[in-house]
């Protein structure tokens, strides 16, 4: 059955109005090209998979909260909180995102072609095979990774101040090893190995497939160089709490 697209306005439309023009095209259609787009919240939040939308514009915040396998590619720039608690599915953005993005993230792949402001990947969660990652091409703002409890951040760029901090799970691949000082106590940061490489190229091939072409030039995905910064311990705070 040949897919089916339909084109949806935005311009100045309020964001419930909005989502409410967006769910009723969706229910006609498997892809929306939306158009005209100026940070209306929550667009394509709960989108279910086999469902895509394509957004022309800037998304307000909170785009693709809690979406379920669904996948969106935003042509320009995102605001905050993108793939808030999402759960499955896939988010390109052509350009850069705002704050929290990945907000206790627990599915699915968010790539920015840019930079990311602060706290991204904050909470991110993971449970068996649900394993969440976040690429970020350009620089990160302070606490990358915050309270980051499962997953996989993957930064090309430089990290802010404050980096991982409260970090008790998953894992982190940095370009470029880290100044000493933005290390925090227990964490670890070391060249990646063989088991992380695995891990790694995956995503780096998905991010020279979505961006490759507008960059000039696609990034080495061989992982040479990557530094892997994780827990030291499963359980770094247990000496917090009584027995």
């Amino acid at each position: 059955m040949e897919a089916t697209v339909k084109k949806v306005y935005l311009g100045t439309t309020h964001f419930h109005e909005a989502n409410e023009m967006v769910r009723a095209a969706l229910a006609q259609a498997d892809t929306v090209q939306l158009e005209d787009v100026f940070a209306q919240r929550y667009l394509g939040c709960t989108m279910p998979a086999g469902k895509r939308l394509e957004i022309f514009g800037t998304p307000g915040n909170d785009m693709a909260c809690y979406m379920d396998g669904g996948s969106i590619e935003v042509f320009g720039n995102a605001q905050d909180q993108i793939g808030n608690t999402m759960n499955g599915g896939e988010v390109v953005i052509h350009g850069r995102c705002g704050d929290a993005a990945g907000y206790a993230m627990r599915g699915g792949h968010i790539f920015v072609r840019d930079n990311c402001g602060w706290r991204v990947g904050i909470n991110m969660k993971q449970y068996e095979e649900k394993v969440p990652a976040i690429v970020i091409g350009g620089d990160a703002g302070s606490f990358l990774g915050e309270y980051m409890a499962g997953g996989i951040i993957v930064l090309l760029g430089q990290p802010g101040e404050y980096l991982a901090t409260g970090m008790h799970g998953g894992v982190m691949f940095l370009a470029r090893r880290p100044d000493e000082r933005l290390v925090a106590d227990g964490l670890v940061c070391e060249p990646v190995d063989e088991e992380g490489l695995a891990v790694l190229r995956p995503l780096l091939a998905a991010y020279n497939r979505h961006f490759a072409r507008e960059l000039g030039k696609p990034i080495a995905e061989d992982g040479a160089g990557f530094w892997a910064l994780r827990p030291a311990s499963s359980r770094p705070y247990a000496t917090l709490y009584a027995n």
